[in-house]
C-alpha cells in the first residue's frame, strides 16, 4: 500500500519533538544559540516570519544542510551542535524537515506545532524584513 503526504507527516511527528508557540518563545529567550529555520517558500516568508528566522525552503533542505554539497548553507551546515527550531505554515513540512535534520546528524531539533499559523493566531511577535 502506498503512502500519502499525511502518512509522512504523521510518521515524522512521531519521531520529532514538537514545541508549542509558548515553548518556542521561551526557547528564543533562554537559548542564546537557538537557530530558527523557516522551511516555507520565499513568498510566505516575505509576508511575515519569526524574528531572525533563516529561510531554507523545505525543497532544498537536504542540500542546504549537507556537509559535502558545495552550495550548502553555511549557517545551517555549521549548526549541527546548536538547538534548531523549524517551522512552516501549519507544522507538516516542519515535522518532516526536523526528522530530516535529525537523520542528517543534527542533535537538538524541534518542530513548531501548528506552525506559523498558530504563531500568528496566538499574537506572537511577527517580523518582516528590516523590522528587527
Amino acid at each position: 500500500m502506498s503512502k500519502g503526504l499525511m502518512d509522512f507527516v504523521m510518521e515524522a511527528k512521531g519521531q520529532v519533538t514538537e514545541v508549542s508557540t509558548d515553548e518556542l518563545l521561551k526557547m528564543q529567550d533562554d537559548k542564546e544559540n537557538l537557530l530558527v529555520v523557516d522551511v516555507r517558500e520565499p513568498g510566505e516568508f516575505m509576508h511575515g516570519h519569526l524574528k531572525h528566522a533563516l529561510l531554507i525552503p523545505r525543497g532544498i533542505l537536504e542540500a542546504a544542510a549537507d556537509l559535502n554539497y558545495p552550495k550548502s548553507n553555511d549557517t545551517l551546515r555549521e549548526a549541527r551542535n546548536r538547538p534548531i527550531a523549524v517551522y512552516c505554515a501549519t507544522g507538516g513540512r516542519s515535522a518532516m524537515a526536523a526528522k530530516t535534520l535529525q537523520d542528517m546528524g543534527y542533535g537538538e531539533v524541534y518542530s513548531l506545532a501548528g506552525g506559523y499559523t498558530a504563531w500568528e493566531h496566538e499574537s506572537k511577535p511577527v517580523f518582516k524584513e528590516g523590522e528587527y
